[in-house]
This record gives structure tokens, sequence and C-alpha cells, in this order.
């Protein structure tokens, strides 16, 4: 597999791709006598898009949950920024610059795509309860700022249109897309996308392929997501790791995961000589 140069480079089509941001060093996970990830170690080096793959029930979830600090790995480390992570709770990973969709939408059905999506911004907003209540001097500046952060977002994604309508009336593809700007809400370093092009007709994966390249071009945000559909996987990374039962099979940039013979037979099922 290429290595990556230790210093910034730019790939062949533009993109930046700095140190090492995130580490994931000898994780295992276990529920009980169950392990759902093996002694995996791999990085995610800023501002790449690093893809997840791997048949289901190889443990792609669960090596999010554990980035996002929804579960803590009973062996291995994560190192960020070169230091090692202590046990955090989701919202205290959520405070380093760490946000992420879900595989199964979560949402506020509800709500106004406006006000969902201002959710996002939680992690920005220093005042308290009373002052926001009061909604006078530095809570109404914070409100103001908050608000127009995400009609920026809003605009970005190209959902003005449904700005104020419940979320729970719109389409899949739609919710997918405020999922997403709920996430761009908080200003993320990192952006975890589980499956975002799940269940999607084509013309919406065209749709979803084009906003997560421009959040990495034009945001700088460095990517990791999970995705089943092999085209989107090979079109949008620079690296791609490959898991199967736990275990990592494959790590490189989507040309040598493509001709790995170990990747095939694992995830695609099919050998070859």
């Amino acid at each position: 597999m290429t290595a990556f140069p230790d210093e910034s480079f730019v790939t062949p089509d533009g993109r930046t791709i700095g140190g090492v941001l995130m580490e994931m060093r000898n994780i295992t996970l276990r529920f009980g006598g169950v392990i759902a990830i093996k002694d995996i170690s791999f990085d995610i080096r800023e501002g790449e898009i690093r893809a997840i793959i791997g048949p289901n029930g190889a443990g792609k979830s669960s090596m999010l949950n554990v980035i996002s600090g929804f579960y803590n790995p009973q062996e291995g480390e994560v190192l960020f920024h070169g230091k090692k992570r202590p046990p955090m709770r989701p919202y205290q990973v959520a405070r380093q610059g760490i946000a992420r969709t879900f595989q199964n939408i979560a949402l506020f059905d509800g709500m106004s795509v406006l006000d969902n999506i201002m959710t996002g911004r939680l992690t920005h907003m220093k005042t308290g309860l009373l002052e926001q209540a009061i909604w006078w001097g530095k809570a109404e500046r914070e409100e103001v700022a908050n608000r127009r952060k995400v009609e920026e977002i809003i605009d970005f994604l190209e959902i003005e249109h449904i700005r104020k309508t419940p979320v729970g009336r719109l389409p899949y593809g739609l919710k997918k897309r405020v999922e997403l700007a709920r996430a761009l809400a908080a200003e993320p370093r990192i952006l975890l996308l589980d499956e975002p092009m799940a269940g999607m007709n084509v013309e919406e994966k065209e749709d979803m392929c084009r906003f997560i390249l421009d959040v990495n071009d034009e945001y700088g945000t460095t990517i990791a997501l999970i995705e089943h559909d092999m085209g989107v996987v090979m079109d949008l990374s620079d690296r791609v790791v490959v898991m199967d039962y736990g275990k990592k099979i494959g790590d490189g940039t989507p040309d040598e995961v493509r001709a790995s013979k170990e990747v095939i037979d694992a995830y695609l099922g099919v050998a070859h000589d």
C-alpha cells in the first residue's frame, strides 16, 4: 500500500492533504463475548476524505462510534492531534470538533428545517438559560450570529425553499441533506458520515456526492465516511480502510484497495487468480 508523506501534499485532483489528525491505534471493542473490532489501527489525515468499507457486520459503525465517543474501546488508544484521548462522552468529543450523521436519520420531525439545523450550534452557545429566556444583550447577539451561520449552510446546501418546513414532511433525500446541514452547523474539524447515500436514488446520490466534495473543498473539512456504494467510495475517497469480521484487511488508495485479492474475496465475494 502507498505510504503518504508526513508533510502536506496535493492530490492529483487538487485536494490538499495534511498531517495525521486522528489515529486509531490497536483498537479492540467487545460486547460481552462478541468482538466487534479486533486490533485495528489506521489514521485520518487533515483535509482528506477517508472511507471505511466492508460487508454488513464488519464493525464499521462500531468504529465510527468509537471515533465519536459513543463507545470506549477495551483496548487500544485514540489519538487526536498526537495526544491520547481519554474516555469521553459524545458531547465532549463534539466540543473537540467532531460531528456526525447517522445511518438512521436522527432529526426532530416536528421542528422546522431551520430549527433542526440550529441544534447543531449548541456547542457554540455560551450564554445561560436565563439570558436566553430574556433574549437581550449577549444572548441576542449570540442568537443572531448563530442564525447567520445556519443561513449560510442552508444556502450552501441549496435548501432555502424548505427552511421553514417541518422535517417530518420532507422526502427521505432532503432529510439526509438536513442532517448533513446540522452536522456542518457545528463547524467540525472532522465530519463523520454513516452511510450518507443509503436509500437514495441516483439523482439524490449525485447531489450528496457533490455536497460532500464541496464541504471538503470549500470548508476544508476532514471527512470520514461509511458507504456501501463502491462507485461512490472509489470516486470520493483519498484513502480507504477495509474491515471484515472486525478485522482490517485493507488500507490504501482506492486503486490499491480495488486491486486487493483479499478485499475482493471478502467484500465482493468474488475470487480471482
